[in-house]
């Protein structure tokens, strides 16, 4: 990414050297880093608040309860995994921190189920399907409320932030749904068989 970047600096600085406009990409220069400092200060006070209003509903169980009610379907999602396994409650509610913007109560609470899939892989050197399907739900984001869409789009001036909860909500969704489904198509075209026997045959 930093190559990237920096080869649009340097692109920037030529073309506007060779079209003799190399005031207007310093003018850009400036104007781009005023209105940089401008969202950051926007973004902070809004992240700050929003993320004041996850952690109430964290600790007020609202979390807890919505992945007591995503159980069921964590379940049929992870058919491998022991019907009783505490990684199941673990799944639901990576799923549910997920969903309501809650990055960083969600982080431990995946490591900890791919922890627990781990242990019960027999495989150490290959993912097992679970392992899988946890890292495309992840991949996916799925999200109910995107709060830092919403905090950039408000501090960058924008007259209805919330605009983006329905669309946001849409393409998540189609990316979760699509990210399971393969997850599974690729899960019957490499079983993990296969895997294992090509890991023996090197």
């Amino acid at each position: 990414m930093n190559y990237i970047w920096y080869f649009l600096i340097v692109a920037s600085i030529i073309f506007g050297a060779i079209n003799g406009r190399l005031a207007d990409v310093a003018g850009a220069v400036f104007s781009g880093a005023e209105l940089a400092v401008k969202i950051v200060l926007t973004l902070l006070g809004i992240m700050t608040f929003w993320l004041g209003i996850m952690k109430i509903a964290e600790k007020s169980g609202i979390v807890e309860f919505l992945s007591k009610i995503l159980k069921p379907l964590a379940k049929i999602i992870f058919p491998e995994l022991p019907k009783d396994s505490p990684i199941i409650g673990d799944v639901a509610m990576n799923f549910s921190a997920n969903a309501l913007g809650l990055a960083n109560a969600a982080t431990p609470i995946g490591i900890k189920a791919m922890e627990g899939m781990q242990e019960l892989n027999k495989d150490k050197e290959s993912a097992t399907n679970s392992m899988c399907t946890l890292l495309a739900m992840n991949t996916a984001g799925f999200q109910l409320i995107p709060a830092t869409v919403i905090a950039i789009l408000a501090a960058a001036g924008c007259k209805n932030p919330t605009e983006i909860i329905v669309p946001t909500l849409i393409v998540t969704s189609t990316a979760f749904i699509c990210a399971i489904l393969l997850a599974r198509i690729f899960q019957k075209i490499f079983p993990p068989q296969k895997i294992n026997e090509v890991n023996s045959h090197d």
